[in-house]
């Protein structure tokens, strides 16, 4: 059983589904970043004022796909995979925001 600490980890890993044309959404686990309600809204209003990549770059760390974990090839990703931005917002706020349900 997990513990809680009243200072969580800076990171945790997620999975999230990259939607992929013509084929099933393919996941890739994400390493995010962690933050407190203050902080997450901070972000989340700053949001508007930013592209894809830095949106994803200010959310995560690392992935675990064969290509390095760098704004270029974030670019690479939100531009051959429009709704990858979007799969990788929602998947960091769902983490932050909602408790993971077990059976």
């Amino acid at each position: 059983m997990t513990r809680l600490t009243l200072q969580p980890s800076p990171t945790f890993e997620a999975t999230v589904k990259i939607p992929v044309p013509g084929a099933e959404p393919v996941e890739v686990k994400f390493n995010f970043k962690h933050r407190t309600k203050a902080e997450l809204k901070a972000f989340t209003d700053s949001m508007g004022d930013r592209e894809d990549v830095d949106q994803v770059m200010g959310m995560a760390t690392a992935w675990d796909l064969a290509d390095a974990f760098n704004a270029e090839n974030v670019g690479l990703l939100v531009s051959n995979y429009f709704a990858a931005a979007r799969a990788i917002f929602f998947a960091y706020i769902d983490e932050l925001t909602q408790a993971k349900e077990k059976n």
